[in-house]
Order: C-alpha cells, then structure tokens, then sequence
C-alpha cells in the first residue's frame, strides 16, 4: 500500500535511515579495531581467549545491523507491523 509522503517527511526518513546505517558501520568498524587488536595480544600470548568478546560482541553487531538493516523505520516489515497494529486497534476502538 503505497503512502504519498511530502518532501519534509521523505527527507526525514532518509535522515533517519541514514544516521541509523552510519551508527551501524561506525559500531562494525570499532568492532574491527578492536577485536584485530585483541586477536594479536592472544596470539602474542598464545592463548585463544579473543575468540570470546570476537563471538559476543559479533552477536551484538549482528543484531544491531539486522534492526538497521532489514528492520528499520520505513522498512517494509515494520511497515506491515505498523499497519497491522492500526487495524487492530482500530477493529477493538480501545486499545487498552
């Protein structure tokens, strides 16, 4: 169902998607840094223990790029969500 948007509100979501994508590529490339570093402290050491905060973390990267990536305001999924919720809500008239 497309929405015919005024150019204040396509400029506002492109805002928004693009800051939200920018966080996400400054989280990847922290994640990068760091975890390169930790990695050669391990090896230097001898010891595997990087693999951990490398796996923990890279599930928090994940995440945090699915929400930006597939799932973010605007995206067709959350548009779906957002429309069905309204009609719901719509259908019960309270939505408490």
């Amino acid at each position: 169902m497309p929405t015919t948007l005024s150019i204040d509100a396509i400029d506002n979501l492109a805002r928004k998607r693009a800051a939200a994508k920018l966080g996400w590529l400054i989280h990847a490339s922290v994640y990068t840094i760091v975890n390169s570093f930790l990695i050669l402290v391990a090896l230097y050491h001898g010891k595997a223990w990087a693999v951990f905060p490398l796996l923990g973390w890279g599930l928090g990267l994940a995440i945090h790029g699915a929400a930006v990536w597939f799932a973010s305001v605007g995206s067709a999924l959350h548009e779906w969500l957002l429309e069905h919720e309204r009609s719901r809500l719509l259908a019960q008239r309270d939505p408490w």
